[in-house]
């Protein structure tokens, strides 16, 4: 068995690295718009209250269509959160600061995430945990959608 000297394989990675032109990254740039975070966002809301108007209608009851909105809701309040706290530093000269930034944010997503399901017992009436989980999971899962239909997105065939 041949090995690689890690100096030797590090070496080989950077050949293969052929930074882009201003003008191909100009192309990048116009085939992969940038996508609004708070677009994102508003789509996780707007999932989240029709996941919980149909889960109302198909079981008839306030209480299960409550529980999928406050699931949403539990998605949706710390991603806002963490999409202020983001953007509002992301402008750093220091990247190590805006690393730290990053995680303190998305550390303050998971505890308000935590807490609001830690509280669902106590605010939603009736509590439907299925209900709770299905609008948590759909309103996570909706990021891929805005990913896929974002305009100025072209399919390769």
């Amino acid at each position: 068995m041949k090995t690689i000297a890690p100096e030797m394989e590090a070496e080989a990675e950077e050949s293969d690295f052929k930074p882009l032109t201003a003008q191909e990254a100009e192309q990048w740039r116009s085939r992969n718009p940038p996508i609004s975070v708070w677009k994102v966002v508003a789509g996780q809301a707007l999932v989240g209250v029709f996941v919980a108007l149909v889960a109302w209608v198909w079981t008839g009851r306030a209480s299960v269509g409550w529980s999928a909105a406050y699931g949403a809701l539990a998605v949706v309040a710390p991603a806002a959160l963490f999409a202020r706290g983001v953007l509002r530093h992301r402008a750093s000269a220091n990247p190590r600061a805006a690393m730290v930034g990053f995680f303190g944010w998305e550390i303050a997503k998971i505890v308000l995430t935590v807490a609001l399901l830690a509280a669902a017992p106590r605010l939603v009436p009736e509590l439907s945990w299925i209900a709770l989980l299905v609008g948590m999971v759909i309103a996570m899962k909706t990021y891929w959608v805005a990913l896929l239909v974002r305009p100025g997105v072209r399919k390769t065939d």
